[in-house]
């Protein structure tokens, strides 16, 4: 009988059962670990990148809010045969914030620019008369401002039949908007260029 319990202890001893299920547990314990930080590694550069896309969300719509469109025709007058003003309408663009349209403003004011084929002058002149508006220089929802632009006559450069041309209107806040035309076939003292 002792034999027999010194065999069954002998067998016990010897039975590694137990140390391959300790084994096993170690390797779970680390794939739980390296899959625990995998995930949080995932997740913070998840969130790192919702965060950004949210910033740049927010920025487009703060360019977008101060955008301003272009109401009706863009009418070139001309005397004598030269074109020699053109005059628009601008509006805020729907949601839009309001935008500074004084002229003798220095700081924060629309920049307009002319581009034909002969010339680009920067920072043209223009002046502003309120069709609907309250009072101040700004161009809040709701108003409309008639824009007067008188063409540059420097060094011979003027507006021609057929000739392209392009405003530039740049907001401070806002995008530029671009207005695009193409003088007609024949010089008018009022011409409509839709």
């Amino acid at each position: 009988m002792r034999k027999r319990i010194l065999r069954g202890l002998w067998r016990l001893a010897k039975d590694e059962r137990g140390i391959t299920g300790l084994e096993t547990a170690i390797i779970l314990i680390a794939f739980v670990i390296v899959a625990s930080v995998f995930a949080f590694v995932v997740l913070s550069t998840g969130l790192f990148s919702a965060e950004r896309g949210k910033e740049t969300v927010f920025a487009g719509l703060q360019k977008a809010q101060a955008n301003l469109e272009l109401h009706g025709s863009v009418v070139v007058t001309s005397s004598g045969g030269t074109p020699d003003n053109i005059t628009f309408q601008l509006a805020l663009a729907a949601g839009g914030a309001p935008i500074n349209l004084d002229p003798a403003a220095t700081t924060n004011t629309v920049v307009m620019n002319y581009i034909d084929q002969d010339a680009r002058e920067a920072d043209i002149t223009y002046t502003v008369d309120w069709i609907l508006g309250d009072g101040d220089s700004l161009l809040e929802p709701g108003e409309l401002a008639e824009i007067s632009i008188a063409l540059p006559t420097d060094g011979g450069n003027n507006l021609s039949a057929n000739e392209h041309f392009t405003i530039e209107v740049i907001a401070t806040n806002g995008g530029t908007m671009l207005i695009a035309r193409t003088m007609p076939a024949g010089i008018d003292p009022v011409m409509d260029l839709h």
